[in-house]
């Protein structure tokens, strides 16, 4: 069985992306920043639960975790969805342009390409809003890895969805090209923002300025 990307050491992930192959690409980076950054949540919240001082928030930081989990775990999925749909976009740019099936194969592998980075945009946006609350009921003592986390998101936000981009540039069917640009381009606008807000809030927490 072919080994997947999640499978491989941090260094030989690293390797590989640097090498002249296809996958993991801009795709996977985005997933993987996007799972670093749910990671960082959760680090938080292990070292804020069952501490006196925080006991008020216990349960909602209990929930936070439970939910940065399910959203890492399939942050790092989309690694390797976003690679294994890449071999059928390939397959489908490959056949003659004379061939009577070529538009049809090309725009389904086409929109499955869209899949991974959709969901990556979608997972990457939740986890910035549970960053944004781990930030008023976290530890103190580790705020700046929600803003570290934070800024990892919105890279992986906007990361992900340029690969949407790319891909419903050239589809035909427009509607359906512009309704996932339309979804994108709204989560983008407010969790840009969001996580811009996380970030600067932990710098000022910091410098207390």
């Amino acid at each position: 069985m072919k080994e997947k990307l999640t499978e491989r050491s941090l260094t030989s992930f690293v390797d590989l992306m640097a090498a002249k192959e296809p996958v993991p690409g801009g795709g996977g980076a985005a997933a993987a920043v996007g799972a670093l950054g749910a990671a960082l949540c959760m680090m938080v919240g292990n070292y804020t639960t069952g501490k006196k001082k925080y006991a008020a928030y216990e349960a909602d930081v209990q929930r936070i975790m439970r939910e940065a989990d399910a959203l890492q775990k399939q942050l790092i999925e989309q690694v390797n969805a976003d690679a294994e749909a890449f071999e059928p976009l390939s397959r489908a740019y490959a056949i003659p342009k004379e061939h009577p099936d070529r538009e049809k194969v090309l725009e389904e592998a086409t929109v499955q390409a869209c899949a991974a980075p959709m969901e990556m945009v979608r997972c990457t946006a939740k986890v910035i809003d549970l960053l944004d609350e781990m930030q008023e009921k976290g530890s103190v003592m580790l705020i700046s890895d929600v803003g570290c986390g934070a800024l990892l998101c919105r890279a992986a936000l906007e990361s992900a969805a340029m690969n949407v981009f790319i891909n419903t540039g050239s589809m035909k069917n427009r509607s359906k090209a512009e309704a996932m640009e339309n979804e994108v381009d709204a989560l983008l606008e407010k969790y840009i923002r969001k996580a811009a807000e996380i970030a600067d809030n932990t710098v000022r927490r910091i410098r207390k300025n």
